[in-house]
């Protein structure tokens, strides 16, 4: 009796197995047949922060997490998508509209995380860079991310942090000495805020799209970053200005190499021979310069600096 019970069992599992593989390979046929049609954008379905504010009540903080994780996950993901891994043309046109169109979750997110924890400092700061990069490292928006950081100093207007951070996407992004230095300007005004701001302000107004402009700007956000995301940053940018120097530098050996020969060199061992180098020369990576047949010094798309950062009208390199 016994062993027929068990029997009976091992045949209905076995029956259940054929059962479970044969629906698998229905489910198998059924996708290639009609696959799912792909995830929708990640849609923010409350706009209203202080609606939602009232909603989470006492767990308003957690919720303003919950959101900003959110917020770096639409970021990232976005990016990645865009960029393959690798960062092409910041002018390369995006896919079906505006820049912004790829990002356009981006703000809404940053402003209900901001919404629900208006004192949520990295949301800021970090959301200010987010918005701010140019395509396809971001959806291009500099104005959005001086309207998140307006946004944080009316909740703490003794941040001078954020007037800094202004002031830089003023210069960088939009090329706006005057209102850069205006910036500079009032955050050295505030209590608590470094000496070094009003020299930097003036140096702004006096020497707006000047690369040394800029290398005082990253190595002032250096030496005050709260983050290490932010240090990081801006030790990268402060490479990619060295390279940017380099790069000068190279440029005028090769012209002058063009200036006697009467031709481009075929690549860099006629110029390397010319000049007495030791050899090709490396970016501050350690990736060698690209040498094109035009003549034209360029940093490899290889190198971790890539792409280096357009700059300013006017800017100067060092003399």
């Amino acid at each position: 009796m016994r062993g027929r019970s068990i029997s009976g069992a091992l045949l209905v599992a076995l029956l259940a197995g054929a059962l479970l593989a044969g629906a698998a390979r229905v489910q198998a046929a059924r996708e290639r047949l009609y696959p799912d049609p792909p995830p929708a954008e990640d849609e923010v379905l409350f706009r209203s922060g202080p609606a939602m504010r009232r909603i989470a009540g006492a767990f308003s903080s957690l919720a303003a997490d919950l959101y900003w994780i959110r917020a770096i996950q639409y970021y990232g993901g976005t990016k990645r998508r865009l960029t393959g891994g690798a960062l092409p043309s910041e002018t390369a046109p995006p896919p079906g509209g505006a820049p912004e169109a790829a990002y356009r979750q981006l703000y809404p997110m940053l402003d209900l995380t901001t919404s629900l924890d208006p004192r949520f400092n990295i949301a800021y700061r970090f959301g200010a860079v987010f918005l701010a990069e140019a395509y396809p490292s971001g959806p291009g928006r500099p104005d959005l991310s001086i309207a998140l950081l307006e946004k944080g100093l009316r909740e703490r207007p003794d941040k001078w942090e954020y007037m800094q951070d202004a002031g830089f996407v003023d210069y960088w992004y939009r090329h706006d000495y005057a209102a850069a230095a205006g910036w500079f300007n009032r955050a050295a005004s505030t209590p608590g805020a470094p000496w070094w701001l009003r020299s930097l302000a003036a140096t702004t107004l006096a020497e707006g799209g000047d690369r040394r402009s800029s290398r005082l700007m990253w190595q002032s956000i250096l030496q005050t970053a709260e983050i290490d995301w932010l240090r990081h940053d801006a030790e990268r940018r402060l490479l990619q200005l060295d390279a940017l120097d380099r790069i000068d530098v190279l440029q005028a050996a090769v012209d002058r190499f063009l200036a006697v020969s009467g031709a481009p060199p075929s690549g860099w061992a006629p110029v390397v021979r010319a000049e007495r180098w030791r050899g090709v020369p490396l970016d501050p990576s350690g990736t060698p310069y690209e040498l094109g047949p035009d003549g034209r010094v360029r940093l490899s798309a290889g190198s971790t600096l890539f792409p280096l950062p357009v700059e300013p009208r006017g800017s100067l390199a060092p003399s």
